[in-house]
């Protein structure tokens, strides 16, 4: 095999791996991300930059976390669903965050410990973040504007936003939603279903 041959057979295997992967099946160009995920964030695990870009045409669960609460459990829910639809299209953001009874106080590494080796979860984890308004604390940017298209700001930890496809509609739902009941698992297939 040629050396230009042998460069395109592999660009063509990288690209169906990536495929393969779930991670570049939905993705749409930077060009048609919507202004809402238009931002970067650190991820959990290493700290390093990931631009929500790379989520464009995906129906997107943003949730935060927490590892010592009574809703704690639902980061098996959350992956659960975020395993059957994956390939789909869904795709679950989690957002720790320690403004509701202190229930978040470890650091990056044992909050990815934990949710690895307690629950299994593979979907994306972001950096430790407020995501409540308050007074000489930077608010994380998402949750504010979701909170500002739905007026609906996190009341505890596990609040969920279930976003389109499109970027632009938002549903806003509160902790004690458990993401694998009836009702929210119509409403993602619903937004899975659109175009």
């Amino acid at each position: 095999m040629n050396a230009p041959t042998s460069l395109l057979r592999r660009r063509l295997l990288g690209a169906t791996a990536l495929a393969a992967s779930g991670l570049g099946s939905a993705r749409v160009g930077a060009a048609e991300c919507s202004p809402l995920l238009s931002r970067q964030f650190l991820r959990l695990q290493d700290e390093k930059p990931q631009d929500l870009c790379q989520y464009a045409g995906r129906v997107v669960l943003v949730v935060n976390t927490a590892s010592f609460c009574g809703f704690t459990r639902q980061y098996g829910s959350l992956e659960t669903l975020y395993a059957r639809y994956r390939e789909r299209g869904l795709v679950v953001l989690g957002f720790p965050s320690n403004d509701f009874g202190q229930q978040e106080p470890g650091t990056g590494k044992e909050i990815a410990d934990f949710c690895e080796n307690t629950f299994g979860v593979k979907f994306p984890m972001f950096a430790k973040s407020r995501v409540v308004a308050s007074a000489g604390s930077a608010t994380n940017p998402l949750f504010a504007e979701l909170a500002r298209r739905t007026g609906q700001w996190p009341q505890w930890n596990f609040h969920k936003y279930l976003i389109a496809r499109d970027g632009s509609t938002v549903a806003s739902f509160a902790s004690d939603v458990d993401p694998l009941t009836k009702p929210f698992v119509a409403q993602v297939e619903k937004l899975l279903a659109a175009s």
